[in-house]
């Protein structure tokens, strides 16, 4: 008898940590899958993003008001170093800059790299100066990790999860001066619609 009730406890102890296991592969797919997912439709091909409302909450709280406000509808990438990042968020296709809401707090020090393919807030030499811009970085740049070379740093929150390849089309294109502006594409870059997208199955 007591074999069998020892038994049966031993069942019981599989079965919970199968269940355990189950349910917790299941709250894994669930916490993916919660990650918002951004469309950025450009001139030059479709960009998917990842963000991280975990890591970088304000960070994508507040990009995901300016896509949801239809904000990066055409606008253009207006600045473009093939060999560090592609900057923008802010200009019209007539090169005039946009009303913007007021900045956020800089969440670099979340743990995040400025890795290539990853999305961070652009920002002024005032760290907690980010409102719409952000940059695509195209190469590891450690040196715009927290602490950064100012104390602060450049908020990561999110990546790109499909279209590196758009990436890399927009990194290599020409680029030269204009509105006093260095590294501006020669042809427009353009955004020509960013909106929510569904997470992927």
């Amino acid at each position: 008898m007591k074999r069998c009730i020892v038994s049966l406890v031993s069942c019981l102890i599989l079965a919970t940590g199968v269940v355990g296991a189950e349910e917790a592969e299941q709250q894994s797919k669930v916490n993916k899958e919660a990650n918002p997912m951004v469309l950025i439709e450009t001139s030059l091909g479709d960009i998917t993003l990842e963000l991280y409302p975990d890591k970088a909450p304000e960070s994508v709280k507040n990009f995901l008001q300016y896509v949801d406000d239809s904000f990066f509808d055409n606008t253009i990438f207006h600045r473009v170093i093939g060999n560090f990042m592609i900057q923008g968020g802010g200009f019209t296709t007539d090169f005039q800059q946009k009303a913007t809401r007021a900045p956020i707090v800089n969440e670099a020090s979340n743990g995040l790299k400025n890795k290539t393919g990853t999305i961070a807030m652009a920002r002024t030499a005032n760290p907690n100066s980010a409102t719409s811009q952000f940059f695509i970085n195209v190469a590891d740049n450690a040196g715009l990790d927290h602490p950064g070379q100012d104390g602060h740093g450049y908020a990561v929150f999110g990546k790109v999860a499909d279209g590196m390849d758009v990436v890399s089309r927009i990194k290599a294109v020409s680029t030269g001066t204009r509105s006093g502006m260095r590294d501006v594409p020669t042809d427009d870059v353009v955004m020509t619609r960013v909106s929510r997208k569904a997470p992927a199955d």
